[in-house]
């Protein structure tokens, strides 16, 4: 079972923690207390000079609303330039319009002419009522994973919703299970939903991230 673990990192300590703890990719944000905003770009160069795996860097302004006004769109391409310039091999974002579904045009707007990053469309796709329709409106907007919990409070409790969006994505759009994933459950997360990457926050210990690996080669 060949599954990549995301680890989310918020400081150099725990990127270095979460490489050690066999973590295939970086997640890089500041204030993971609010969900992750934009990262120092001094801090994505310095994990970028010290890792050995992929680093994507969180573009979004501040915690709460995911509906951007024209100003932090202006802020937040200017934050995905900057996070390029200094070495994220992706980016992560969200971003909803006033009635609760993807803001296509502000996601176009940002990413312009970034797309052959690679991109992850954040837990503001847990905030849409109707995630089937918006996992195709993602894939037209050629994002290249999004990361869901199926709309339930943790992954595993929407297993079933996991599963209905693997098997719509149809390897059109990879879809990253997250919430609430420990090694307690994570095996069972991808046996009950398809799912081939799983998202975990670090936290200064590598053991969070090992012992994930462990129960997924267990």
């Amino acid at each position: 079972m060949t599954v990549v673990i995301e680890a989310a990192v918020d400081s150099l300590e725990a990127a270095l923690a979460a490489e050690r703890g066999g973590a295939d990719r970086l997640e890089l944000c500041a204030n993971l207390d609010v969900g992750g905003t934009t990262p120092r770009a001094e801090l994505l160069a310095e994990v970028k000079s010290r890792v050995h795996i992929p680093v994507f860097a969180m573009i979004r302004p501040r915690g709460g609303s995911f509906v951007y006004s024209s100003a932090e769109r202006d802020a937040m391409r200017h934050d995905l330039d900057v996070a390029r310039t200094a070495g994220a091999d992706g980016i992560v974002l969200g971003m909803l319009d006033q009635r609760g579904g993807i803001d296509v045009p502000g996601v176009a707007e940002v990413l312009g002419d970034a797309r052959e990053a690679a991109v992850t469309f954040h837990r503001a796709f847990d905030r849409i009522a109707d995630q089937r329709i918006a996992l195709g409106t993602l894939i037209e907007l050629g994002i290249d994973r999004v990361l869901t919990s199926g709309a339930a409070p943790s992954a595993l409790a929407g297993a079933d919703a996991l599963r209905a969006l693997v098997e719509h994505a149809a390897d059109r759009i990879v879809i990253m299970a997250g919430g609430g994933v420990r090694s307690h459950n994570a095996r069972t997360v991808v046996e009950l939903t398809g799912v081939r990457e799983l998202h975990a926050r670090c936290e200064l210990d590598a053991a969070r991230i090992s012992e994930i690996r462990l129960a997924l080669e267990g």
